[in-house]
């Protein structure tokens, strides 16, 4: 339906709706992923895209839509030489589901009946149905790791592959990926996001006139739908012929030497990773000239690709948020503004391109910028441990640079959602076994199928050289991978830990440990105690730069309410089992081990150690204290809670075997 258009156009997303028909014209141009808060016409102006498409000329039957003009050789509904008749239908958008299988994403083969008679039997998947259309993936971020390698790999090779058992099948698969996102719900994988042509940020107006027309418009589409979409036909009508005409165009736009120098300049300048961004920079320029209905390449057209192209390519770590310094693109594009082919052997400078930005700020990387050293602050030079002094609030302190952590992983194997932490029996990963399956064969174990199907052959009247399979004879491959975890930091943020800045260190170690939970694909929390009590800093999420985030601006200063800490972190805990119970915890408690906070701190803190351990939490302390005198209550707190301990500085490795050992046991004992 193309009624949707309107309230696209309506939002104020110009970029969203420029980026949209850049690859309608040019489908080189690589996709867009659209970055954007909830309710701000995201997949209203994805959907309305599909409606302006022009129509495609498919072979008549075909399930995977082959071109009469060039038919895919390898087709499996080929060969179509001749191709014989055709048809014309709209362009398809193929919306791929979060939570879909492998097999909805690029088909399935029937393995019985090519065990069994020797036939390729093919379902087609999603894969196939979006070829020469639109392949569309809502919350794209969420999507499970091994669908982003399988569209990985489609993308790169423009085919799709379905592998089972020695049985192979084969059909093409081009398509024009988009992807919408909420970032405030974790960030997409650096090698999917590199394989977004484009990238737009949207946000709502804040304009109360147009606010106010979306809302009449939606209000009038709901009462009239047939007769809203008739009203705007003319103008959908209008910006398909103008998606015809550009494309028409597109052959006959140059890209002049010196637009191109601008290009390499820019990408230079911004310091991007590859070449797939001058790549991309040159066919959206290209696009952009022949949506204007030109034949050259200017650079306001390339200034326009470098906005779509580069924000999300310069990210260096997950923390840092997607953006271009437009003053910078300014001065690049104008310092080779006069490069020309007929003037480039006038500039002789080979440190142009890497120069030309030449001048970067300080803090032009993430949210930890250059400078990792902690600020100075008032009252933290020393420990307020006595039981009548306590510290008022200090200034949050920056974290130090991030490191590479050892692995902490939780013992045992768990059932949760695919991730990279540990061990878990999943649909992917190494195949330890195999057992009857329980609904359609995904994963066919061919030696336990053999060996079940063997001691019958004679009852089935077998006579000829193969096997006579039964349904019954079937089995699944047992495999076990990897799954994501649940990580909770539990920080301590009194002012014992602010003391001697030592709250740098600390925050930089999270840091590091987020780092690693972003990679490993957990989701995590953060809960902080400090003066009188414990809070929620950030309920369980998959945007580990919100936590982050949360963690830089973590201010320090009072009593240490341990205990209050671990009874939040349990509440955390027991709500979250409710919301996804499939999905194990690993607790990470940040302290020194003091407890001053609260009457009897010190057997308040035991007693909720001991309630953790007796709910068989894996955990770890983190121990922060420093100096020449160490008390070692961070271990006596590790012992209670059933848990490892390690220090700062032992963080600091690429493995840690046996340091989170049979938690389980450990909690038994120490209960």
């Amino acid at each position: 339906m193309s009624a949707p258009y309107p309230f696209a156009a309506l939002v104020g997303q110009d970029s969203l709706r420029l980026a949209l028909l850049l690859n309608a014209v040019s489908p080189a141009v690589g996709g867009v992923l659209v970055r954007g808060e909830k309710g701000t016409a995201k997949s209203t102006a994805v959907r309305a895209l599909s409606a302006l498409l022009p129509a495609v000329d498919v072979v008549a039957g075909c399930r995977f839509s082959c071109d009469p003009a060039a038919p895919d050789p390898a087709c499996p509904d080929g060969p179509h030489n001749p191709p014989g008749a055709f048809e014309s239908r709209p362009a398809r958008m193929v919306e791929l589901p979060v939570g879909a299988s492998e097999d909805r994403l690029v088909g399935a083969l029937d393995i019985e009946r090519a065990l069994a008679e020797g036939v390729k039997a093919f379902e087609p998947g999603l894969l196939a149905d979006a070829h020469r259309g639109i392949l569309y993936v809502d919350e794209v971020n969420l999507l499970h790791d091994h669908l982003v390698d399988l569209l990985l790999d489609a993308a790169a090779m423009g085919a799709s592959y379905v592998e089972r058992e020695g049985v192979s099948v084969r059909h093409a698969a081009r398509f024009l990926l988009v992807g919408t996102m909420n970032p405030e719900e974790g960030e997409l994988r650096p090698q999917l996001l590199d394989r977004f042509g484009l990238t737009v940020e949207v946000a709502a107006s804040r304009e109360p006139d147009q606010r106010v027309e979306v809302v009449r418009r939606r209000l009038a589409y709901d009462d009239d739908p047939a007769g809203f979409a008739a009203r705007w036909a003319g103008e959908e009508a209008a910006v398909r012929r103008r998606i015809v005409a550009a494309r028409e165009l597109l052959p006959s736009v140059r890209l002049g030497d010196g637009a191109l120098r601008q290009i390499a300049a820019t990408c230079a300048a911004f310091e991007v990773d590859g070449m797939r961004a001058d790549i991309v920079m040159a066919r959206t320029a290209t696009a952009l000239a022949a949506w204007a209905g030109r034949t050259e390449v200017l650079a306001e057209d390339v200034r326009q690709a470098a906005l779509l192209a580069l924000p999300h390519r310069r990210r260096r770590n997950p923390f840092d948020a997607p953006g271009l310094d437009e003053d910078k693109l300014d001065q690049t594009l104008e310092e080779f503004s006069g490069e020309d082919e007929n003037e480039s052997d006038d500039d002789p400078d080979p440190d142009g391109p890497g120069g030309g930005g030449g001048q970067p700020a300080p803090d032009d990387g993430g949210p930890q910028g250059g400078d990792t050293a902690a600020r100075p602050e008032a009252g933290a030079d020393g420990e307020p441990q006595t039981p009548g002094g306590t510290s008022g609030e200090q200034a949050p302190v920056r974290a130090a640079e991030p490191f590479r952590t050892k692995v902490l992983s939780v013992p045992g194997i768990g059932e949760g959602a695919a991730g990279r932490r540990s061990r878990a029996r999943t649909e992917h990963g190494r195949t330890t076994g195999a057992r009857r399956p329980r609904g359609a064969l995904t994963k066919l174990h061919l030696a336990a199928t053999v060996q079940a199907a063997a001691p019958h052959q004679r009852a089935r009247g077998r006579s000829g050289p193969g096997l006579v399979i039964r349904r019954d004879d079937l089995r699944q491959a047992a495999r076990e991978g990897r799954e994501g975890n649940l990580v909770l930091f539990v920080v301590d943020a009194s002012g014992s830990m602010a003391a001697r800045q030592r709250m740098s260190a600390v925050k930089g170690a999270v840091l590091s440990l987020l780092l690693d939970a972003y990679q490993r694909r957990d989701k995590v929390g953060l809960v902080t105690f400090r003066g009188a009590a414990a809070e929620v800093a950030l309920p369980p999420t998959s945007s580990v730069d919100a936590a982050a985030a949360r963690l830089e601006s973590l201010p320090t200063g009072g009593r240490t309410p341990l205990a209050a800490g671990l009874l939040r972190a349990h509440d955390v805990l027991r709500v979250e089992r409710l919301r996804d119970p499939a999905r194990r915890a690993l607790v990470v408690v940040v302290t020194d081990g003091r407890a001053t906070g609260g009457p009897e701190p010190v057997a308040l803190a035991g007693r909720a150690a001991r309630l953790f351990a007796a709910a068989r939490v894996a955990s770890v302390v983190v121990d922060c204290e420093s100096g020449p005198v160490r008390l070692g209550l961070a271990g006596q707190l590790a012992g209670e809670l059933g848990a490892a301990a390690v220090t700062l500085d032992e963080l600091r490795a690429d493995s840690i075997a046996g340091l989170v050992k049979d938690v389980q046991g450990r909690s038994r004992r120490a209960a």
